[in-house]
């Protein structure tokens, strides 16, 4: 149940979710969180992987991912559950799955099948290589449409081997691109009264966010290689060392670049020739992040910051979680929220975002605690199924 009054901009929309693990979810996790109702769909039992996935000794992931979420236990190897499963997508707005391409299919849950007896329905499918084209059937985790995608090449130091992010970024953008056809797909259903199927590759995520990277090379030749955490030609634009920590600097641009020099008490090197321009600031970045790292170590973190700010120089310390938990911007936004939780007593997490004016989303109901925990709200209550059925059911092990 609900424990915050749903103001969303999507409040009203029921989405049924078959996925498991990240891409899926988190999918889910986005419309949930701008109101619409989720319901979870996860095998009998242990349920979704995600309940199990953390860091440390507690599998916290799963209460950011199906927030807002109602869990109904159905097992989809089996034709029962199929068809308890094909009713509940039949009744919704949104179907998320991203199984294997093929897999919907065998469990007689065809998204072509679904369109023809209700054609408003969308039906989102994240996956690896997309469902069409000679890989579709491959098998795809988040890292590989990474590497295909074009990310993990140019990721870490120029003499080591390809780097990760610290997240599942590759699921997190396919989820993402997904969420964001949904939308489309609904505006397009508001006019014409049409469903669609929305396609979304983990690889193709990726190489969205991949900028200039191919036309460079079309046009130019140029491959991009892995530069540690310098920008080539972007300059200067890095982390620099302080007495007590790590600062970012970002002041590649000619005016910035002045004021910085004014706050370092160099102001002669914005005339420099060596320095007095983007493309000569970046065919000398080396010496130019040796000259501003000089200046850095002889300050504290919390003086350079001082520096920056009353400069107008974009800047910023390099956050954890103890960080984000004290920082007094994050509290004025409410970028964390702060809820009861039944097993840890209080759970923190990030907020919805990006914040909306008049229909803000909202963290309404903590995760599913147990497997199949609404499974008499949603199959009855929602679906219409009597008790002695959904007591039948439960009872053969379909739920």
């Amino acid at each position: 149940m609900d424990t915050v009054a749903n103001r969303g901009p999507l409040a009203g929309l029921v989405v049924v979710e078959m996925g498991q693990l990240i891409a899926g979810p988190f999918c889910g996790q986005l419309l949930g969180d701008m109101g619409a109702d989720v319901i979870k769909i996860e095998p009998p039992g242990k349920g979704d992987p995600m309940r199990d996935w953390g860091r440390g000794d507690y599998p916290l992931w799963w209460e950011v991912v199906s927030r807002n979420k109602k869990s109904v236990s159905i097992d989809l190897r089996r034709p029962e559950g199929q068809a308890l499963a094909r009713r509940l997508a039949l009744k919704a707005d949104i179907v998320i799955e991203n199984f294997r391409p093929g897999t919907l299919e065998k469990w007689n849950l065809a998204p072509a099948d679904l369109l023809a007896e209700r054609p408003d329905l969308i039906i989102v499918r994240v996956s690896g290589y997309g469902q069409t084209g000679p890989y579709a059937e491959r098998a795809g985790f988040g890292g590989i449409g990474e590497a295909m995608g074009g990310w993990r090449a140019i990721v870490g130091e120029p003499d080591r081997p390809p780097a990760r992010m610290g997240v599942s970024i590759g699921d997190s953008l396919a989820a993402t691109y997904g969420c964001l056809g949904a939308l489309a797909a609904l505006r397009h259903r508001d006019r014409t009264g049409e469903g669609q199927i929305v396609d979304s590759a983990l690889y193709e995520a990726v190489l969205q966010v991949m900028e200039s990277l191919v036309p460079e090379y079309v046009v130019a030749g140029h491959i991009r290689e892995r530069s540690g955490s310098v920008l080539p030609g972007v300059a200067p634009s890095n982390v620099y060392p302080c007495a007590d920590g790590e600062y970012l600097i970002g002041a590649n641009q000619d005016s910035v670049f002045a004021r910085l020099c004014v706050a370092m008490g160099r102001p002669e090197l914005k005339d420099d020739p060596r320095y007095a321009t983007h493309v000569a600031r970046g065919k000398h970045q080396r010496e130019l992040d040796e000259i501003i790292a000089a200046w850095t170590r002889t300050r504290t973190v919390a003086e350079v910051e001082a520096s920056m700010v009353a400069h107008g120089i974009p800047a910023g310390r390099i956050y954890r979680a103890p960080d984000m938990l004290e920082d007094p911007h994050f509290r004025a936004r409410e970028a964390l929220v702060e809820l009861p939780h039944p097993r840890w007593g209080k759970i923190v997490m990030q907020n919805v975002f990006p914040k909306l004016s008049r229909t803000p989303g909202a963290v309404r109901s903590l995760a599913p605690q147990r497997v199949g925990e609404h499974n008499r709200e949603v199959l009855e209550g929602f679906l219409g199924l009597p008790p002695e059925e959904v007591n039948r059911l439960a009872t053969a092990g379909v739920i």
